[in-house]
């Protein structure tokens, strides 16, 4: 099992609307996650900024990130919840969710 952790901004004026999407997530979206080997995801905010956190239980992350983007239905979920996001001043060129990095786990 891998650890993900990752941020984005949470656009002040849209954060009603991402609550909104969030408390009833498409089943077409949460399937897909679930058959991308995705488990105990969650997203937490505080003062703006979104963390997002889940545990990958595959073999190739890549791939099945890959698969999860090319869904028809996650795209168009994405219509949605991207307009409420912005990247972190630091997110590479192109990246929406910046990736972080794990300093410290305890099971």
């Amino acid at each position: 099992m891998q650890r993900h952790a990752a941020v984005i901004r949470l656009r002040p004026e849209q954060e009603a609307e991402y609550r909104a999407l969030h408390a009833a997530v498409w089943p077409a979206v949460l399937t897909t996650l679930t058959r991308a080997n995705v488990r105990n995801y969650s997203i937490f905010l505080r003062d703006g900024l979104l963390f997002s956190y889940l545990e990958y239980v595959g073999q190739d992350h890549a791939a099945d990130m890959a698969r999860v983007a090319a869904d028809p239905e996650t795209r168009r979920w994405w219509t949605f919840t991207d307009p409420c996001q912005q990247p972190v001043d630091t997110a590479a060129a192109g990246e929406w969710w910046a990736p972080m990095e794990e300093l410290f786990h305890l099971d």
